[in-house]
């Protein structure tokens, strides 16, 4: 129930609509949103409502000490109403999206619900172990070109880390890329270091980098190029020929 009466779902759910509170001239108080949905008629004393906003409410609302809404996640700090919106955009308990790649999943949580997630609903292999050699193997070589590999996991220093595998197309060159995302904030990425190298007939590539967070999508960080990088007739010269087999190793490391 809005100040003045007015029923209002937007005021009860969420506080930022103090800030757009519109006043009556009989005095009846309503939202924006509300305002529009009964077409500027007050629903109290059915006068026309103008476009004075309630700065009573917008002076209560500065004078508001609110729990940041990831309280239950672990964050316990309070913060005056109109900083509590800036910190909740980057409030290192906000939940993580699904870090898969190939489908448009929704899923959030703490990172033992995505991990958890990710072993049950999309069968992702996990690996206990900071070093690994992959094998990425297509049964049919014309299919490598537009390929994504399934993500994999890896169990390190207590810490997730997902490597990807894919092949897509920067402007009209055809190339492969791998990178490490951490399943964690980027203040935690940076204490770790991986490396990834591809190769054959004594020639190989090498990549060293810092991981980066899930907060960062997999399309923004393959976009940015911040990984190790193939082209497409390398990539095959590496494979034997056939196409078919690419060997990537690599190890992570803590700094």
């Amino acid at each position: 129930m809005a100040p003045g009466g007015s029923s209002c779902k937007e005021v009860v759910e969420s506080l930022p609509t103090l800030q757009t509170m519109m006043l009556c001239p009989s005095g009846h108080t309503l939202c924006l949103n509300c305002k529009i949905r009964v077409h500027n008629c007050c629903p109290s004393c059915h006068y026309d409502i103008g476009n004075i906003r309630c700065l009573a409410l917008v002076k209560f609302a500065e004078s508001l000490e609110i729990p940041c809404k990831y309280q239950s996640l672990g964050c316990h700090d309070i913060f005056p109403y109109y900083g509590k919106l800036k910190h909740e955009q980057h409030c290192r308990f906000r939940p993580y999206h699904c870090p898969y790649v190939g489908s448009d999943c929704s899923v959030t949580g703490d990172i033992p619900t995505l991990v958890a997630h990710l072993k049950d609903d999309h069968k992702v292999d996990m690996h206990d172990c900071c070093t690994f050699n992959h094998r990425y193997v297509k049964l049919n070589p014309h299919e490598v070109d537009n390929a994504t590999w399934m993500l994999t996991v890896f169990n390190c220093f207590g810490k997730q880390f997902c490597l990807h595998f894919e092949a897509f197309q920067i402007r009209v060159a055809h190339v492969y890329m791998a990178f490490l995302r951490f399943m964690g904030d980027n203040n935690e990425a940076k204490m770790f270091s991986y490396c990834l190298e591809v190769g054959a007939n004594g020639r190989k590539l090498i990549w060293q980098g810092i991981p980066r967070s899930i907060r960062d999508s997999h399309r923004k960080v393959r976009d940015s190029q911040d990984g190790l990088i193939i082209q497409r007739n390398l990539a095959h010269f590496f494979s034997g020929g056939d196409r078919q087999e690419l060997k990537l190793t690599g190890r992570i490391w803590k700094e």
